[in-house]
């Protein structure tokens, strides 16, 4: 399937990420065994048109029918387009788009046909990586720790830390580097902390025609309202110990909380909301993190980046001082993620998602050939 590299060594695995806030396809490159990073490669973003754009979010929440059908093609002709022209590339990872996710009720639905990619990019393609997780009482998510643990080791980080995500949802990565393998009892610990720019992204496009709050520059403007922010507080989620996940539309009273409000000060307010449940998050960590390092696109938000730091008792960077790629960590895991999976190594355990053993995920679909006919 991958010639010579099936059992040991290197792999060039590209990965693809479209994530909850629905703004494009992030592809990147890792060369990797599974398990340690030997370097990472080049990366290409593929924004959506408001089109595709509109065709995801009207299949937000579905699991059947028409519209799942629409964005499922607009996804399968995004990635095509995004993962194309990269050279050398041995396996590709792609976590397609989540549309819906009940880990407790129907499961978890990510739409995107890896089967279609592995034709049309003639290489082989994991996906459908969250099924087996949830399929054995796993939350499905998140899935990028395994990443962050060797990311950790990468940067030869020695003391507990924190890989903090905000896209659409956020979620948190606990890391003690001084275990040995990330499905060690007390290596990991992830949850999803609660609604991060999502929320933010559609009042802007509902009240204001724009995607998102460009350099939080409009909650800059607004103030806090604290009642609004207690009362998202006092959700069931927040009193539930981690490990834990949610839905991009999990919150659907959030906008109903701020609804009253200017738009300076309900966009103040939605960001303090994923400022604050990012802080309730770091106090289930076993022990205090010397550092939180920020991934996705909120760390491009200053007013976001300073609540957190007010809020908490650690240095809050984003993961660029370490010399990672923030826009492109979650592609990366995926491309890592894929290797693993190639080679049998789980990609999950009880302190990531909660499943009840350490499991492996993922399909893997090779391109119809003359070499794999025979």
């Amino acid at each position: 399937m991958i010639k010579g590299k099936r059992s040991s060594g290197p792999i060039r695995a590209l990965g693809a990420m479209s994530g909850t806030s629905l703004d494009g396809v992030d592809a990147a490159i890792v060369d990797t065994d599974g398990k340690q990073i030997f370097g990472f490669g080049e990366s290409k973003y593929r924004a959506y048109s408001d089109a595709e754009r509109r065709v995801l979010h009207a299949a937000l929440g579905q699991w059947q029918g028409g519209d799942v059908d629409a964005a499922a093609a607009v996804i399968d002709a995004a990635h095509a387009q995004a993962l194309a022209g990269f050279e050398g590339v041995d396996l590709i990872g792609f976590h397609g788009q989540t549309l819906a996710h009940e880990p407790r009720g129907r499961g978890t639905l990510q739409v995107g046909n890896g089967a279609v990619l592995a034709e049309v990019l003639q290489t082989p393609v994991v996906w459908d990586f969250r099924s087996d997780d949830v399929a054995m009482g796993g939350e499905g998510a998140p899935l990028a720790p395994f990443f962050h643990f060797a990311c950790a080791r990468w940067i030869k980080a020695t003391q507990p830390l924190c890989f903090l995500n905000l896209g659409g949802v956020g979620n948190l990565t606990y890391v003690d580097p001084s275990f040995d393998a990330p499905d060690q009892a007390g290596a990991l610990l992830a949850f999803d902390t609660g609604p991060a720019n999502a929320p933010v992204n559609d009042l802007m496009q509902e009240r204001l025609g724009r995607d998102m709050d460009h350099d939080g520059a409009l909650a800059a403007r607004g103030r806090v309202e604290t009642g609004a922010l207690e009362l998202f507080l006092a959700e069931p989620f927040f009193a539930r110990m981690p490990p834990k996940s949610l839905d991009r539309n999990d919150f659907p009273e959030i906008i109903t909380l701020v609804g009253e409000l200017s738009d300076a000060d309900a966009a103040a307010t939605l960001t303090a909301m994923c400022a604050a449940s990012v802080a309730q998050g770091v106090e289930h960590c076993p022990t205090p993190p010397k550092r939180i390092l920020v991934t996705g696109g909120g760390r491009h938000n200053p007013v976001l980046m300073q609540m957190l730091q007010v809020s908490l008792d650690c240095p809050v960077l984003p993961v660029e001082s370490v010399g990672l790629d923030g826009d492109m960590l979650e592609a990366q895991a995926f491309a890592y993620l894929a290797v693993r999976v190639m080679r049998g190594l789980v990609t999950s355990c009880p302190g990531t998602t909660g499943v009840r053993a350490s499991v492996g995920g993922g399909r893997v679909s090779v391109p119809v050939t003359a070499d794999n006919q025979s």
